[in-house]
């Protein structure tokens, strides 16, 4: 099942994005709520599924001409995870980690996948990173084993982990400064369920920048897997409903390139997960 929200920032509705490209408006199960933590928590996804079985949804009249919001409302945290693809650690010189490398980005960064990005006032370095995201559907604290951190995931979704180098890099020694500028985390266009994703071990990440692809990758390259991604975090923060998990870049981002081609307005990001969908966006100037 796919999930999505769409309309005006702020006002987006629920729907859900049928296998044949339909869209059904999802309001009847979240009774004028969100996807959203307690949406997630109160077994909304089991709910909308119920519902889609049952024919009850109706299609979202002019679903086409609306904005694709992120499909998950007000995460309350992103937690990022650095240097998790073996290509990648190489091509900036960096060993393999030994036990993930956690930073977090404001969650105001998060915006929908075809949305404009902004290059900050002062950048000179904005790079681009393409990411599996892992939202969590339950509260989980002090996971014992992988098997049940796979039982909290509700689903995944690309993410474009949008960076500056310079804020990231050079002016602190947390990396925070350089992942948090507004519009920083396009989200989407949608949810995938974690039932609809056979392994996410096994999927193939792509970005193109002004056409040309810059970065291809395989989830299976993961130096720290899913499952161990959660546990782990778990035992160092209490993982809520929403929250979203940045599960790393593969090797093509402009800082690990020769040229170090940074974007500039104008630029176009495209990008893509298998099975998870397609994302595009124009960066402008903040």
């Amino acid at each position: 099942m796919k999930l999505m929200r769409l309309g005006g920032a702020g006002a987006e509705r629920p729907a859900v994005r049928t296998d044949d490209g339909r869209v059904l408006d999802l309001s009847p199960v979240t009774g004028g709520g969100d996807i959203d933590r307690a949406f997630l928590a109160g077994g909304g996804i089991e709910r909308a599924r119920e519902a889609l079985a049952a024919g009850g949804l109706p299609e979202l009249p002019d679903a086409g001409d609306l904005r694709v919001g992120a499909p998950v409302a007000r995460p309350g945290k992103v937690v990022c995870i650095g240097l998790n693809y073996r290509d990648h650690a190489r091509e900036t010189g960096a060993a393999a980690p030994p036990r993930p490398v956690v930073f977090m980005k404001d969650p105001g960064t998060v915006i929908g996948a075809y949305d404009e990005v902004l290059i900050p006032r002062g950048s000179v370095r904005t790079d681009w990173e393409v990411e599996l995201a892992v939202v969590i559907g339950r509260r989980a604290r002090y996971l014992e084993t992988e098997e049940e951190a796979a039982g909290v995931v509700a689903g995944y979704a690309v993410s474009n982990d949008v960076s500056e180098r310079e804020f990231q890099l050079d002016y602190s020694p947390q990396w925070d400064l350089g992942k948090s500028c507004e519009t920083f985390n396009p989200l989407g266009p949608w949810l995938v369920t974690a039932d609809e994703v056979d392994d996410p071990q096994n999927l193939g990440l792509r970005l193109w920048i002004n056409g040309t692809e810059r970065q291809n990758g395989h989830t299976g390259d993961m130096i720290f897997d899913i499952r161990h991604l959660v546990a782990y975090l778990s035992r160092y923060m209490v993982l809520e409903p929403g929250d979203v998990i940045n599960t790393g870049t593969p090797a093509g981002v402009a800082l690990g390139l020769p040229d170090q081609p940074y974007l500039r307005p104008g630029d176009v990001m495209e990008l893509e997960i298998d099975g998870l969908g397609r994302q595009r966006q124009t960066l402008g100037q903040a």
